[in-house]
């Protein structure tokens, strides 16, 4: 057994390696931590509490993914309800689709009873309010929310300097390899806006075949080079956890323009091994490991980098990807 999750994931660690430890299948076990990250006010970008869109309105992303049947469930762009990552786990349950957003993943949740919340505390919204004040002209008040939205996008920011998420990755007593992921996504962010979260192969994927992944960070670089199912198949080609790690990262060299800023990448194996790096990240990034007994232990991550030439080298110069050599 193993439980890897990012620092975000402080307040549901204690639940879900408990829980593991008592036999709980994976996914149970995630979707329980995370329900307690998701109802926390103090984690400000997961669930409620966390920063709202251009519109002061609070969209919230989830996923979750089981790796035996290789079945997933996500929500993008949910307002209004306290637990995206339930709601993601009934469309794996309930619907023959993958994805649901905005206003149908609303309609879905309202269906199955969801719980629902208003997630935009006071706090959020006078930060909104205080860059309103700031940063828009006269003009722009006046004529509010009939306004080109595109370039005040291009210049905000998060309150804070994380635009992360909560990633759980766990292999449970039967061998089970699952995922969840859950945030409230880029603060000031345009409307209707998905990051890697909600987006199977980007933010997170599972195979209890080889492994899994996920990330957390600019969410827009790990959909532009596939990052989770990346690094679960370059496993399958042979490659170590931290060689497919290491390989993802240095994908990312290829990437122009955009948000190239940073990510970091969590992953574990079949085997009980695991490998979290911060791209283009400092070296206090921290993450929760629990290997199957004792205590969880935060650890730190390990930066590299991929605009500079200190990256290790293409973990694909050393395994083979097929039988005959050939790529």
């Amino acid at each position: 057994m193993i439980l890897v999750t990012n620092n975000e994931g402080t307040v549901g660690v204690p639940t879900t390696s408990r829980l593991l430890s008592e036999g709980a299948h994976a996914l149970d076990a995630i979707e329980a931590g995370i329900r307690l990250i998701e109802a926390d006010p103090t984690v400000r970008t997961v669930g409620r509490g966390g920063w709202p869109n251009l519109l002061c309105q609070l969209e919230l992303d989830a996923c979750m993914m089981d790796g035996t049947t290789l079945r997933s469930g996500a929500v993008g762009a949910l307002q209004g309800f306290l637990h995206p990552v339930s709601v993601a786990r009934e469309i794996m349950r309930r619907l023959p689709h993958e994805l649901l957003v905005g206003d149908g993943a609303a309609r879905f949740a309202r269906e199955i009873g969801a719980e629902t919340a208003d997630n935009l505390i006071l706090d959020s919204k006078a930060a909104w309010q205080a860059w309103f004040d700031n940063e828009l002209t006269p003009e722009q008040k006046r004529a509010w929310p009939d306004v080109a939205l595109a370039p005040l996008c291009r210049h905000a920011i998060d309150p804070e300097t994380g635009r992360d998420t909560t990633v759980f990755l766990a292999q449970d007593s039967a061998g089970n390899i699952c995922c969840g992921t859950s945030t409230s996504g880029w603060g000031w962010k345009y409307p209707g806006r998905l990051g890697d979260s909600p987006i199977v192969g980007a933010g997170c994927y599972a195979d209890t075949r080889h492994g899994a992944a996920a990330c957390t960070g600019a969410g827009e670089m790990t959909i532009r080079c596939c990052t989770a199912r990346s690094i679960v198949l370059y496993m399958k080609r042979g490659a170590s956890v931290e060689d497919a790690v290491l390989e993802a990262a240095e994908d990312m060299r290829a990437l122009q323009g955009g948000l190239i800023s940073r990510v970091t990448i969590h992953a574990i194996d079949t085997r009980g091994n695991h490998k979290v790096v911060a791209v283009n990240g400092a070296g206090d990034n921290t993450y929760w490991l629990w290997p199957g007994d004792g205590t969880p232990q935060t650890v730190r991550a390990q930066p590299v980098a991929t605009h500079r030439s200190d990256i290790k080298p293409s973990a694909t110069t050393r395994y083979a990807y097929g039988r005959s050599g050939t790529r």
